[in-house]
């Protein structure tokens, strides 16, 4: 097969430099779901949330994966629990989302009764999806750190639908 091209190409649209502040306006035009990563550690709730989850990442063995900014001052607790909850927030859980991500931490978990399993695995109630995990592996990656989460199990019911993070807002996902 021959492709022919024609000697007058077009000019490319010019693009901007990728810094800080137009990535993540490039990036918002992804939808991303919001996720709650959470243990308990020493009889205290942990947790941060993120919309960098990526599921489906292997399936034998079963893994997702998640960036964490490496100025998390939360990671270096969770990473260390045996075990780590994922709940994937609903549409109706937006206020929690932005308590459980507030930087002032103890206020983070304020009329919160999150699940606990016996290795300290959290989760909160009322989310759209669950996932119990433990840490598998990571690498850096700029400024932030990826970890790989082994799924151990793993729950949804259907009844709620899932929170996205779209265009630095938070919305629900409509089926037209």
């Amino acid at each position: 097969m021959t492709i022919s091209t024609s000697p007058v190409a077009a000019t490319p649209m010019e693009a901007n430099r990728a810094s800080p502040e137009v990535l993540r306006e490039t990036f918002s035009h992804f939808p991303q779901g919001v996720a709650f990563i959470g243990a308990e550690a020493d009889a205290v709730p942990l947790g941060i949330v993120a919309s960098t989850l990526t599921v489906g990442v292997s399936l034998a063995p079963p893994l997702v994966s998640v960036a964490i900014q490496n100025s998390s001052t939360t990671w270096p607790s969770l990473r260390r629990a045996p075990e780590l909850g994922i709940s994937l927030l609903s549409t109706d859980q937006e206020g929690l989302a932005r308590q459980l991500a507030s930087t002032d931490r103890n206020r983070r978990f304020n009329d919160v009764v999150p699940d606990v399993t016996a290795s300290g695995a959290l989760t909160i109630p009322d989310s759209s999806a669950y996932l119990w995990t433990r840490l598998h592996a990571e690498f850096a990656a700029g400024d932030h750190t990826v970890a790989l989460l082994e799924i151990l199990g793993a729950r949804s019911d259907g009844r709620a639908d899932a929170l996205v993070f779209h265009r630095s807002e938070f919305k629900g996902l409509r089926v037209s």
